[in-house]
């Protein structure tokens, strides 16, 4: 990826919008403002390698400038001393000296409005760069704040959690009392003794029921009676 196109997705990028999708808001700034500085440094350096070149096609300008003024006025003695074909070539080289001179101008002022660019651009990049640091900061905090908030919320529901278990086990244990008391009881009596109530159980059901079949069967004979 190349400086610019870098750089233009940290600067356009909106700082807050990332944390909010980031797991890990921390290490997300981090490596920002890492890519932030690291970005910085490139930009600088494109920056002075631009002031070097703008320097030198200064300094070739001066030169070709100078030339020019030289044939100029070679091309002036020339034709003083009748020497017309001198004065010609003398003007020739002038005028290549000058369109030389035309090419390095626009040069440099392409490098110039470069260079007028990367000025913006580490003037807008340092703006990003200390505001996520600020937020750098601001995200610490709030996340040390978060961490204790929440590890105090889970202790307290850890022990809720704790209460509800004790308290179901409690519970169960007071059944488990009152079943054995009343196994206890039983424990007390003869067996023979049980056996006898068991069957006078069974006998009063056995009786309930042979009761309920005479009355259906006496009322189907009823109703066969009528019929004839």
């Amino acid at each position: 990826m190349g400086i610019f196109t870098r750089f233009s997705d940290i600067v356009n990028s909106n700082i807050n919008a990332i944390l909010d999708k980031a797991e890990d808001p921390e290490k997300i700034v981090r490596l920002m403002i890492q890519e932030m500085e690291d970005t910085l440094v490139e930009v600088r350096s494109a920056a002075a390698r631009s002031i070097a070149d703008k320097k030198d096609l200064n300094r070739r300008l001066e030169t070709l400038e100078s030339e020019q003024q030289g044939w100029d006025a070679k091309a002036e003695l020339a034709l003083r001393k009748g020497r017309e074909d001198l004065a010609k070539a003398a003007l020739v080289e002038k005028s290549r000296a000058s369109a030389t001179a035309d090419i390095i101008k626009s040069d440099y002022l392409i490098v110039d409005e470069g260079l007028a660019k990367l000025n913006d651009d580490i003037a807008r990049l340092e703006n990003k760069l200390q505001d996520a640091k600020v937020r750098q900061k601001s995200l610490l905090a709030r996340h040390k704040t978060a961490n204790s908030r929440l590890a105090a919320r889970r202790k307290i529901y850890d022990y809720k959690i704790d209460d509800a278990l004790v308290r179901f086990e409690q519970y169960e244990r007071r059944i488990d009392d009152v079943e054995g008391r009343i196994e206890a009881y039983d424990l007390g009596l003869p067996k023979d003794l049980a056996h006898e109530f068991a069957g006078l159980a069974a006998e009063e059901s056995v009786e309930k029921e042979l009761n309920d079949l005479k009355q259906r069967v006496s009322g189907k004979g009823g109703t066969a009676a009528e019929a004839k």
